[in-house]
């Protein structure tokens, strides 16, 4: 299929219904605001698979992605395409899904840096690493890397994360000290997060 520059070929949050291949053309990768595109992750040139890591792993798209100059495109059903890598040997297929779920990681990471302030990327990896948790009666996360760690997989400065969990303290999103962080209100984290 043959399509012209600025057509949207991916929209992020959209479930997965068919595998895109460019076979030709360019298309820009990010995040869309109000129909443009606000944040550019980067570009890509055929021949280039767009989020087949999402259709592997059943997830949403991860980005927006609009063709940049005319492009050519294959389309192929998930199920076709998960079929195809099912055939492969199991050593073949275990790599491309480690592959896929740190492509995805990665996207995600990126894609929160370019949309998200310091508190929401807070917040949505307080949600993401967060279990049930006896102690506190509700979801809590255990902080087991130094907050140093935490604070770079953020993309922020070690005292920003220090300051950041002292407002989310401040406004109840967060309780407890130490490395035992309780989630009294998860809605609200959910809500600064945008998730």
């Amino acid at each position: 299929m043959s399509l012209d520059a600025g057509v949207v070929l991916l929209r992020r949050g959209e479930a997965v219904q068919r595998i895109v291949h460019v076979m030709q053309g360019r298309v820009v990768l990010g995040v869309m605001i109000d129909g443009q595109m606000a944040h550019q992750l980067g570009t890509v040139e055929g021949p280039f698979w767009l989020e087949a890591a999402a259709g592997l792993l059943g997830l949403p798209q991860a980005v927006d992605a609009v063709a940049d100059t005319a492009v050519q495109l294959l389309y192929v059903a998930v199920d076709d395409f998960v079929a195809e890598v099912n055939a492969l040997p199991d050593a073949s297929q275990n790599l491309l899904m480690d592959m896929a779920r740190s492509q995805r990681q990665q996207t995600e990471m990126a894609v929160s840096r370019l949309a998200k302030d310091a508190d929401a990327r807070c917040a949505e990896w307080l949600l993401r690493h967060a279990e049930p948790d006896g102690l506190v009666g509700g979801l809590a996360v255990t902080l087991r890397e130094r907050k140093r760690n935490i604070a770079a997989q953020l993309g922020i400065a070690p005292e920003t994360f220090s300051r950041v969990l002292r407002h989310l303290r401040e406004r109840q999103l967060i309780s407890g000290v130490g490395r035992v962080l309780g989630l009294p209100n998860p809605q609200a984290l959910r809500e600064l997060a945008g998730v």
